[in-house]
């Protein structure tokens, strides 16, 4: 498993308030998408939908194409992302959102009224309303929970009605990471799964080639010597595969 189980986390219930005196909060718990693995399959997606009966209309989960049928194309698989400094929590004028102590995004539909201002501050679009309409007929906000409920009980009858499964109660991934056949989506501690995703950049040999790659795993704050160089061995690989020629694909 990719995620280091701390207990209950749906009882952990911190309201949007909290963390806005000086004090900071460590997001741990996160979801990376690898677009070279992912093959637009929607498994995620159903496997979502299945575990925790959303209903009609409602998609906690969806895969976007990117330069669909040229060359290049790539899907990734988008959902709330469970940020640190969420902009769905700082915008919600009744303070249902909130973080858990495993740094996962939580609300109470108890206290939701259907404004929308969480969606349109979600730079992915992921409060979901049942229904379209004005200010507060639209229904309660629905979005990924990480499979961790909410704040009812874990693994009531009650939390299951509102916010579905809490497999993170169960000592379980997230459905969707857990039912992906390629492993291109995966969830859990936030070192952990980049600590997966540089070993996979590193073994098809972008390494320090690759946009991006200084800021994430560049020369370490605190000093010492950069242990991610992209240099590791790729026997594996033929010399004029893609993956080894960032000029022949977009990357």
């Amino acid at each position: 498993m990719f995620f280091e189980e701390t207990g209950s986390c749906a009882s952990a219930w911190v309201p949007a308030s909290a963390g806005t005196t000086g004090e900071t909060m460590t997001a741990r718990m996160k979801f990376i998408c690898d677009t070279e693995r992912c093959i637009d399959c929607n498994g995620c997606v159903t496997a979502c939908k299945n575990e925790h009966e959303t209903p009609w209309g409602v998609n906690r989960r969806r895969v976007v194409t990117i330069n669909d049928g040229i060359p290049g194309e790539r899907s990734v698989s988008v959902a709330c992302m469970h940020c640190t400094d969420a902009p769905c929590l700082a915008v919600c004028p009744v303070n249902c959102i909130y973080h858990t102590e495993d740094g996962i995004v939580l609300h109470s539909k108890d206290q939701c009224i259907g404004c929308g201002y969480c969606y349109y501050a979600c730079p992915f679009g992921a409060p979901q309303f049942p229904e379209t309409g004005l200010f507060n007929h639209r229904g309660k906000m629905d979005k990924c929970t990480f499979c961790a409920g909410g704040p009812e009980p874990d693994t009531s009858e009650a939390e299951f009605k509102k916010y579905g499964r809490n497999r993170i109660a169960e000592g379980k991934l997230p459905a969707c990471a857990e039912m992906c056949g390629t492993k291109a989506l995966i969830g859990g501690d936030a070192n952990v799964i980049a600590d997966i995703y540089r070993q996979r950049v590193e073994t098809r040999g972008y390494g320090p080639e690759l946009w991006g790659w200084k800021i994430a795993y560049g020369k370490p704050k605190r000093g010492g010597d950069i242990k991610a160089t992209g240099n590791a061995p790729r026997d594996n690989q033929n010399l004029k595969d893609s993956q080894n020629d960032a000029g022949r694909l977009p990357t």
